[in-house]
């Protein structure tokens, strides 16, 4: 839990073939065309792999989804925002609408229930959370992206890309899913490693690109630092404000802790796929870097919190069985 997370690894060493073996001449209409044909792939299991029900729960069990999606949709959009125009000048505007694009993402799934589970939250509430924040994703992030662009004069994709590289798959998969559902979670597995393989293919293609543009010659290794130094800064902000939001409204620990760990994350899976459609080719290598920074940061930081979580937890079970049933029920 502590150590490098594989994947990262994996996308390290696409991003070093890239650098020293980019794709080129004829090979890089082929390279796009693959991006965008994984890419709809993706997508299209993401929908086949949701069931109707939790589809259906993670739409109306609104409640403590209503704070988790307002952590993700609003609160990091704002502080990502703010962060811009406090220091606008600290990284280079590409990166900047790289970490705008970020706070625009949804959750992620796996991680976020792992370490509700972990820490023992509210596992049941972040499965539905998840799925929640993932749904509405495919619908918010590319709207939010246009309006954040708009204003520090960026360019998204058109929105006919969008619908026809992430939505309409995503309704198929749904759509196909009581026939085809069954298989794709019996091969879930083989399905994951399908995804972190168009993941690959993805980031391949984007650096690719952005090296040939001279991508290292553009970003010293000091603003890598500054990046992780931002990204570090965005994820403290939000586990603090979740976590005293939570207290604040009068939550249970284990729906504070399903809310910390939900309203925190920020999906790497969907995200690098989202980025190849939304922005430029030039620039979704530099666009990503904070995504994938943020990643390895909120392993990390959620892996000690969850664990923290899990103390505090046996300890509140510890004081709630000592108390009386009358006590208990005031």
């Amino acid at each position: 839990m502590f150590g490098l997370d594989p994947f990262l690894l994996s996308l390290i060493g696409t991003v070093l073939l890239a650098t020293f073996v980019p794709c080129h001449g004829a090979a890089v209409p082929v390279f796009r065309w693959l991006a965008i044909i994984v890419i709809a792939m993706m997508f299209f299991l993401q929908g086949a792999r949701l069931s109707r029900k939790a589809v259906v729960e993670g739409l109306t069990a609104w409640r403590l989804h209503l704070m988790i999606l307002c952590c993700t949709f609003v609160l990091f959009p704002l502080l990502g925002l703010a962060l811009h125009a406090a220091f606008p000048g600290l990284l280079q505007n590409e990166v900047w609408l790289g970490v705008l694009f970020l706070c625009c993402l949804p959750s992620t799934v796996q991680s976020s229930i792992a370490f509700t589970s972990i820490g023992g939250g509210n596992v049941p509430a972040a499965v539905c959370a998840a799925t929640a924040s993932n749904v509405f994703g495919i619908f918010i992030t590319p709207f939010l992206v246009g309006l954040v662009l708009a204003r520090h004069g960026g360019q998204s994709g058109g929105v006919m890309d969008i619908v026809f590289q992430l939505l309409l798959p995503f309704v198929l998969g749904q759509v196909l899913q009581p026939w085809i559902g069954a298989w794709a979670h019996r091969n879930k597995k083989l399905l994951s490693m399908t995804d972190r393989g168009s993941i690959l293919i993805v980031v391949y293609t984007a650096f690719s690109d952005a090296v040939i543009q001279g991508l290292w010659h553009r970003l010293p290794l000091s603003e890598l630092g500054l990046i992780a130094v931002v990204d570090f800064l965005l994820l403290v902000c939000v586990l603090v404000i979740t976590a005293f939001g939570s207290r604040l409204v009068g939550m249970p620990l284990r729906d504070e802790i399903a809310v910390v760990f939900c309203g925190s994350k920020k999906t790497l899976a969907s995200g690098v796929p989202m980025a190849n459609v939304l922005f430029p080719p030039a620039s979704v290598g530099l666009v990503v870097l904070p995504l994938m920074i943020y990643h390895q940061i909120q392993l990390f930081v959620c892996a000690v919190l969850a664990r923290k979580f899990a103390v505090m937890m046996k300890k509140h079970e510890a004081e709630k069985a000592l108390l009386t049933p009358a006590e208990v029920g005031e």
